[in-house]
């Protein structure tokens, strides 16, 4: 009677423990780091709950000058994959976050994309296909372009984790209609406004601009600071054009947008192109650039 009490408590055990293992294997999550906030978005939305994801850039930091900490790096040391976008930072950092874990899938999410080069250079707005300008790193503020970005999550999850694949092609295929509904949702409020000019600080828009018809002007030159002949060409500009509005984003000073909003009689409005509920925000710049234009 005792022996089989013992036997009964041992199977209770061994079952337990099993039952244990099995739910910590089905609660593994693919460990992923990206780099920007709005990525984490886009991977959420694809992956799901199969996926845990670490931002490297935190939230009002900038991504053209930002160095990962050391508790970054011993994550990433650790993690499966890493999304980049190309952004500045990983110019210099890149091949140091390959070399932590060999194992470490980097997917260019903006690899394939359609770029343009950066406000300042000599082929502004042009495709970079058939020109040598710096590129513009801010696709993911052209909904279009991030179908491209999620063609490339999508194949990365799916090659990491294949048993889910069915999950996270589903999880895709609403992601791709939410982003072409919020692409015709754009389109309509910009119809109305083709060709409209618009004062930036930093040339984050240019992408989006391009998607909508508008015209993005920016006070700074390829990154940096307009010189004072240029600064005062700025603001002549803009008093030719009647814009009242310079846009400004937290990650950087607001000093030159508020030297030119004083001089054109106007106003600072603060639009972030990094923030995290992607969708929601860039509807909230639109609306932001839409107020800007006036009614017409």
């Amino acid at each position: 009677m005792v022996r089989r009490r013992y036997l009964f408590l041992f199977c209770l055990l061994l079952q337990t423990i099993l039952g244990i293992g099995k739910a910590s294997a089905a609660d593994t999550k693919i460990n992923v780091f990206v780099s920007i906030a709005p990525q984490n978005y886009f991977v959420q939305k694809i992956g799901g709950e199969r996926v845990a994801v670490s931002v490297l850039v935190p939230s009002g930091a900038d991504p053209h000058t930002y160095e990962p900490k050391p508790a970054q790096m011993r994550a990433l040391a650790k993690c499966d994959t890493y999304f980049a976008t190309g952004v500045d930072f990983e110019k210099a950092w890149l091949k140091k976050i390959a070399s932590l874990n060999s194992r470490m899938l980097i997917v260019h999410t903006e690899e394939g994309l359609s770029r343009i080069a950066m406000a300042g250079s000599p082929d502004h707005g042009k495709d970079l296909k058939h020109q040598a300008g710096s590129p513009d790193p801010h696709t993911w503020l052209s909904p279009l372009l991030v179908k491209g970005q999620a063609d490339r999550i999508l194949s990365a999850l799916v090659r990491i984790d294949p048993k889910d694949e069915k999950l996270y092609r589903a999880n895709d295929l609403l992601f791709l209609r939410e982003i072409e509904s919020l692409d015709r949702e754009l389109r309509d409020m910009f119809s109305k406004h083709q060709g409209a000019p618009f004062l930036v600080l930093h040339p984050s828009w240019g992408y989006f601009a391009r998607a909508y018809g508008l015209r993005m002007i920016s006070v700074e030159i390829e990154g940096k600071e307009p010189k004072p002949s240029q600064l005062n060409k700025l603001i002549q500009e803009a008093r030719i054009q009647g814009i009242r509005v310079v846009f400004a984003q937290p990650q950087f000073s607001v000093k030159s947008a508020e030297i030119i909003s004083r001089e054109i009689g106007g106003r600072v409005v603060l639009v972030d192109p990094l923030a995290e509920d992607w969708a929601e925000n860039l509807r909230r710049a639109a609306r932001e650039f839409v107020s800007a234009f006036g009614k017409k």
